[in-house]
């Protein structure tokens, strides 16, 4: 592991059935899922897959229905035990954790955040957030402290004393999302959490988990079937077929260069332009107005500004302007009105 890396996932299997590891032992990696079945009576759900998630980001591992996604991610906390592999949390083999560890680990390293929201009926907001911190033992005045104070980041002030039948789809899964959080978990896991709501709900919960997620930087793991919600929601994004995953990159990378027909399918309906950034559509030789522009360090745009955001700058003249490094301030490149056209067509 890097001094960055808080999960470091390698060789993950999973297969269901009821001889599994024997079968893992003499099984030919190269045979498809449904040759497996056939051949064994067992299920691939997770197929070799390897993979690192740095601290502080959001990875998102994103898949249709069957794909292993939600198999995956629960391999990593264990509520599915691997048939092989590792998974390595800070240096830390969860795989190797007796029980006594494993609860520990998810009670005070770990809270996962559900699409059913599984909110006690009988327990108000208030005793439903403070419910981790209950069971951990934590006195009930500390507990009341910290459930206001997260009532408060999810935009929960004034229901506090509410039932969760009084609340409307959003605001139980806000309710979610304070429990998971009240107990400081660094690692935040969402299997689906938003699929369930109302599509202007559900951007509503996505720009408040990215508000949160600004403020807090804990390490998130997101599940979801939803390419959009993948590239509003990830740093990086994992995508996954038939148990394997067949791309992992960032919003950008997957967009710009899908590396197959499935993912290339996926990106189709894509506003490239919200995806995209300056120096990944930039033309590379420059035209001596931006190296002058460049020189006299006037309307320099950095590499990583996103074509969104530069549309009302680019396209009101036909000026090329240099495209600088974010982290250097070095000339890469030019951009120009005819650049940013072509990438919203794209």
């Amino acid at each position: 592991m890097s001094n960055n890396d808080k999960i470091v996932c390698s060789n993950i299997w999973k297969l269901f059935g009821p001889d599994e590891k024997r079968i893992l032992k003499d099984l030919d990696p190269n045979l498809s899922r449904s040759e497996v079945q056939e051949k064994t009576g067992h299920v691939v759900a997770v197929k070799d897959v390897s993979f690192s998630i740095q601290k502080g980001e959001t990875f998102v591992v994103m898949g249709l229905s069957g794909s292993g996604k939600s198999t995956l991610v629960r391999c990593i906390s264990r509520l599915i035990e691997p048939s092989s592999g590792t998974v390595m949390m800070d240096d830390v083999d969860v795989t190797k954790m007796n029980d006594k560890e494993l609860l520990d680990l998810r009670r005070n390293k770990m809270s996962m955040v559900f699409q059913h929201f599984g909110l006690f009926p009988h327990r108000t907001v208030l005793d439903n957030i403070g419910y981790g911190l209950e069971i951990r033992g934590t006195k009930k005045q500390e507990r009341i402290d910290k459930s206001m104070e997260v009532i408060k980041l999810v935009g929960l002030e004034g229901w506090h004393n509410h039932y969760p039948r009084e609340l409307s789809g959003g605001m139980q899964q806000r309710v979610g999302l304070a429990r998971a959080m009240a107990v400081d978990p660094e690692i935040l896991i969402f299997d689906e959490p938003f699929s369930a709501l109302d599509p202007l709900i559900r951007r509503e919960m996505q720009d408040e988990l990215l508000d949160i997620q600004q403020k807090l930087q804990r390490t998130m793991v997101f599940i979801t079937h939803d390419f959009l919600e993948a590239i509003k929601m990830g740093d990086h994004i994992a995508i996954m077929k038939d148990g394997e995953i067949s791309q992992v990159g960032t919003p950008e990378e997957i967009v710009a260069n899908p590396v197959d027909q499935y993912v290339k399918d996926f990106c189709e309906d894509v506003p490239k332009y919200k995806v995209l950034s300056a120096g990944k559509v930039m033309r590379e030789k420059c035209s001596d107005n931006a190296k002058n522009l460049f020189s006299k360090k006037q309307d320099c745009i950095k590499d990583n500004a996103k074509i969104e955001t530069l549309i009302d700058t680019l396209c009101e003249n036909d000026i090329a302007h240099p495209v600088i490094s974010h982290d250097t301030g070095k000339l890469l490149g030019e951009i120009d009105r005819t650049i940013v056209m072509k990438s919203m067509k794209s």
